[in-house]
């Protein structure tokens, strides 16, 4: 039981920046909406003090409604003032002011109510059960300000009309004040609740956009998702900033699942997909784009690329064991630089893929190098070299 009241209360920490968010959004619109028809209604009070009572400011009755009128009246601007001032302040910062004005509001009321009893004590508690009700419609806070804000009203306005009411009264009023307690504690539960689900479903959505994203076998971005990734990095990328695509395909591999069978093809995929990872950590992208063709996107010049196939990746591979008897795995590499400006992924990739395929006519193990200019023409001169 008690495990479950302090559930209740809680706001857990993974959600507490949203859920401040939450509070903050829906109670600035409360509040706009709640001054401009303050503004309105004490507008048309200070005038039937003014304009259309017999004795204006005469009286100190008179005087003293005005007070309470013009006081809300300048509260409700100062509020809105507040509101447009602090709307890019820290959280807490606008949840102070917001938390200000509301309480402000509802003592008014508190006051203005019991001042009414105490001129007429048959009057009615309608000010202030309205204004009870409202801020548990209106205002979204949690538990450390909501039981604060509403002791504090019902204890003044005990304080100030208590003698004046009849015990039925009083007994309604103290029922009314608990259920909107009560409202206003559910409500901030039920905004944290349905804060928890919502990032709940934002991570479920973004493992699902993961898993679309991702090879079920290597882990590796697929090749709609690689794609998609160095296109975005060739859309934002500027001149002198170059970027390199190296396009790899595993010499002889149906040759492995021919004699070895899939289970060994599929281990010798994943051993490859660590193998990148291993060698380029840095890269902006390690993807598998075809059934033996793997493609790493670097974000520089990607100088000693070559060498680093050679000397990183081809020995990792060769470590590569099948029933503890070593295969000697190799690949061959095309490697394509541009300076992104102008240069689409289409023409990048079948640039380095024209290089990939030189590289494999040469023999296992090579890789070729070209450069794409700004305007995406290939340079004729290629890097050839033989890494196994």
């Amino acid at each position: 039981m008690k495990a479950a009241i302090l559930d209740f209360f809680h706001v857990p920490e993974a959600v507490r920046a949203e859920f401040w968010r939450e509070v903050l959004q829906k109670n600035h619109l409360s509040l706009v909406v709640i001054c401009i028809m303050i503004l309105g209604m004490e507008l048309y009070n200070m005038a039937r003090v003014l304009l259309w009572s017999s004795s204006g400011l005469g009286t100190l009755n008179n005087r003293i409604y005005f007070g309470f009128y013009a006081s809300l009246f300048l509260s409700a601007i100062l509020c809105l003032l507040l509101e447009h001032a602090l709307r890019q302040a820290a959280p807490m910062r606008r949840w102070a002011a917001q938390y200000g004005s509301m309480l402000f509001f509802f003592l008014w009321h508190a006051v203005l109510n019991a001042y009414d009893l105490m001129r007429d004590p048959y009057g009615s508690t309608g000010i202030f059960v309205t204004a009870v009700l409202a801020l548990a419609v209106f205002i979204h806070m949690p538990w450390t300000f909501s039981i604060p804000a509403y002791g504090l009203a019902y204890g003044l306005f005990f304080l100030l009309a208590g003698k004046h009411l009849a015990g039925g009264d009083l007994l309604n009023l103290t029922f009314t004040t608990i259920v909107s307690l009560a409202v206003s504690l559910t409500t901030s539960r039920n905004l944290v609740i349905m804060v928890s689900q919502r990032r709940q479903i934002d991570e479920a959505n973004a493992q699902l956009q993961e898993l679309l994203e991702r090879d079920p076998l290597t882990g590796l971005l697929n090749k709609v998702a690689f794609q998609s990734c160095a296109e975005r990095i060739l859309e934002d990328g500027e001149r002198g900033q170059d970027l390199t695509l190296l396009l790899l395909d595993l010499d002889d591999f149906k040759g492995i699942n021919d004699h070895y069978g899939h289970p060994c093809g599929d281990d010798v995929l994943v051993h490859t997909a660590q193998a990148l990872r291993q060698v380029f950590p840095e890269a902006a992208g390690i993807g598998r784009v075809g059934g033996d063709e793997f493609a790493v996107l670097l974000r520089d010049r990607a100088e000693g690329a070559s060498e680093r196939i050679g000397q990183g990746l081809l020995p990792a591979l060769a470590r590569f064991h099948w029933e503890e008897k070593p295969l000697q795995i190799c690949c061959s590499t095309g490697i394509c630089r541009t300076d992104r400006v102008g240069v689409s992924y289409r023409a990048l990739y079948e640039a380095a893929d024209r290089a990939l395929y030189e590289a494999k006519g040469l023999g296992k193990g090579r890789a070729c190098a070209c450069v794409l200019d700004g305007e995406g023409a290939e340079n004729s001169m290629r890097k050839k070299q033989k890494n196994c």
